[in-house]
């Protein structure tokens, strides 16, 4: 009876972002990903940064959904909106305060999410998809293998860059197969989390913690 309740508890509606949203918005022109000095990183971009003369801080390094990356010794950095000589600054600034002098630091974009649509949560091949002209939820979900067993396909969220700001929408994908609720469409940039059991602590966290007043609003 225990194991009955909690499957009906996870597999609802919930959260504080918005469901029935009947005009997303279209996100912001996708920038051409090259290597000029004027690329902005996004979230969940894979940048690798190359510490002279240190293996331990050198690596590849995601871009997390609060547009962080976590680095050895100083912890989280901004990332998010910076070109890469920016983001290669501000870490030399945070280790020469106190661990490296005059460090020389350099830091490349490895994989970016501005050319596709990022899936991660609950979903059965959690990475990027190519970004359709018409590309909607229900087929993008597909592509990255539909929802797992532990996945509550009626909180899936989709965070997108409308004039400059990061916001989010709530769907319903039980909804949306039932035909009741439209299927939206997708885009390049957008990143899609399926709600459920196995989902990261920190995507958990995001889509629980949202406050109200930041819901179309930048956060």
């Amino acid at each position: 009876m225990a194991l009955v309740l909690l499957a009906s508890c996870a597999d609802r509606r919930g959260g504080p972002i918005p469901y029935n949203v009947s005009d997303f918005g279209t996100p912001d022109r996708p920038q051409p990903l090259t290597l000029a000095e004027d690329y902005r990183i996004a979230p969940l971009d894979t940048l690798t940064v190359k510490v002279f003369k240190m293996p331990d801080l050198s690596g590849d390094y995601d871009v997390d959904l609060t547009g962080q990356i976590s680095m050895p010794l100083v912890g989280n950095v901004k990332a998010v909106d910076l070109t890469t000589a920016e983001l290669g600054r501000s870490l030399k600034a945070r280790y020469g305060e106190r661990y490296l002098q005059n460090p020389d630091i350099s830091v490349g974009v490895k994989s970016s999410t501005r050319a596709s649509i990022t899936l991660d949560g609950s979903v059965g091949k959690p990475g990027s998809v190519p970004a359709g002209a018409a590309t909607t939820l229900m087929q993008a979900v597909a592509q990255a293998g539909g929802v797992t067993e532990q996945a509550n396909p009626r909180r899936v969220a989709i965070f997108r860059q409308i004039n400059g700001q990061r916001q989010a929408a709530a769907f319903d994908l039980t909804a949306i197969r039932r035909g009741e609720a439209a299927d939206p469409r997708v885009y390049a940039g957008d990143i899609i989390i399926v709600d459920g059991s196995g989902i990261k602590a920190l995507q958990k966290q995001i889509l629980n913690s949202l406050p109200l007043f930041s819901i179309f609003r930048p956060f």
